[in-house]
C-alpha cells in the first residue's frame, strides 16, 4: 500500500490507517488479532484508537506489545479538563502496553463550546502539552465530526499549533456548500502550516434513519467494493489528505484495505459527478 507524509510529523502513514473503532462491540482476542494481522499484511503502519472505542484498547494492546516500534500509534481523549485527560492518557498507555504515543488528540470536539472548554486554563490541552513535554506523546492533534467540524478546526488551529486534524469527507458532505467551503478552507490552511490530515467516514452512504442497522457503524456505510472504492478514492484525492482510518466494522475491513491498496487519484469530473449524485442521500449528521 502507498504511504503519504502525515504533515510535520514526518511519518509516512499507509493510505489506510487501522481504525480500532471496529472493536467497539464485543470481539474475541482471536478475532481482533486476525483483523490486525490482515491490516498488517496490507502494509498498514498506523493505528487509530481511543478509550471510547469499546474493547479496542483491551484487544489491541496484547497484539501491539511485541510490534510497537512498527506502528505509528494515535490515541485520543474525550475529557475536556486537564486532570481527567491526564488520567485517561495514562489508562490508555497501560491498556495498550506502551510507554508513549506518537500522536495524542483532543477527541470528538464537535462544538465551539467544547473547544472552549478544552482550550481554557485547566483544560485538556494542558494535559496534552505536558504529555509532549514529558515524552509521553510526540505530536498533538484534534478530531471531530458534525457539520461544524471544519469551521471549528480552523478556529482550533488559530488558537493552538496542532500537528494533525481528523474530520469527515465524503461526497454527500461536499454536496452541502457550507461544509465544502469550510472543509476546503481547512485543507488549505493545513497545507500552509504542514498539518497532517486524516479523514474519517469516507465510506459513508448516509444516516441509518429508520432502517435496521446491519453494521456496527453509527452511520450507514457502503458495503460493496465499487462504492467503497469511490469513497476511499474521493477522500484521498482531496488536497493535503494523508490517510483514512478503516471503517468501524471488521466486516468492511477487507474491502477498505483493497481500496487503499488499489488507490488511484480521482479526476475532478468524477468527483463532481459523485457529489451531484449524492444530493438526495440523507446526511449522516441528523
Amino acid at each position: 500500500m502507498q504511504t503519504r507524509r502525515l504533515g510535520r510529523t514526518g511519518h509516512f502513514s499507509s493510505l489506510v490507517i487501522f481504525g480500532a473503532a471496529a472493536f467497539y462491540h464485543d470481539i474475541s482476542q482471536e478475532d481482533a488479532a486476525r483483523a490486525l494481522d490482515l491490516a498488517d499484511s496490507y502494509g498498514v503502519n498506523h493505528i487509530d484508537i481511543a478509550p471510547t472505542y469499546g474493547f479496542a484498547e483491551m484487544r489491541t494492546g496484547p497484539w501491539l506489545e511485541s510490534r510497537r516500534d512498527r506502528f505509528f500509534l494515535g490515541c485520543k481523549t474525550t475529557m475536556r479538563d486537564r486532570a481527567s485527560a491526564w488520567a485517561e492518557l495514562h489508562r490508555s498507555l497501560l491498556l495498550l502496553h506502551t510507554d508513549r504515543f506518537d500522536l495524542y488528540q483532543l477527541h470528538g470536539v464537535i462544538t465551539f463550546e467544547e473547544l472552549d472548554a478544552a482550550m481554557r486554563p485547566g483544560g485538556a490541552i494542558e494535559a496534552l502539552v505536558e504529555a509532549r513535554e514529558k515524552g509521553l506523546a510526540r505530536w498533538l492533534g484534534i478530531t471531530g465530526h458534525g457539520m461544524q467540524a471544519p469551521a471549528i478546526f480552523i478556529e482550533a488551529l488559530n488558537r493552538f499549533d496542532f500537528d494533525t486534524v481528523m474530520f469527515p469527507i465524503h461526497p454527500r458532505l461536499y454536496a452541502d456548500p457550507t461544509y465544502r467551503r469550510d472543509a476546503e478552507r481547512l485543507l488549505d490552511l493545513c497545507q500552509q502550516r504542514d498539518v497532517g490530515v486524516q479523514i474519517i467516514k469516507a465510506v459513508t452512504r448516509g444516516a441509518w434513519g429508520s432502517q435496521p442497522r446491519s453494521y456496527n457503524t453509527w452511520y450507514q456505510p457502503y458495503d460493496i467494493p465499487e462504492r467503497i472504492n469511490e469513497g476511499v478514492r474521493f477522500a484521498l484525492s482531496q488536497p493535503g489528505v494523508t490517510a483514512i482510518p478503516s471503517a468501524g466494522d471488521v466486516r468492511l475491513l477487507p474491502m477498505v484495505l483493497e481500496a487503499g491498496k488499489n488507490f488511484s487519484p480521482m479526476p475532478a469530473e468524477e468527483q463532481a459527478a459523485l457529489v451531484e449524485s449524492s444530493h438526495d442521500l440523507a446526511l449522516m449528521f441528523e
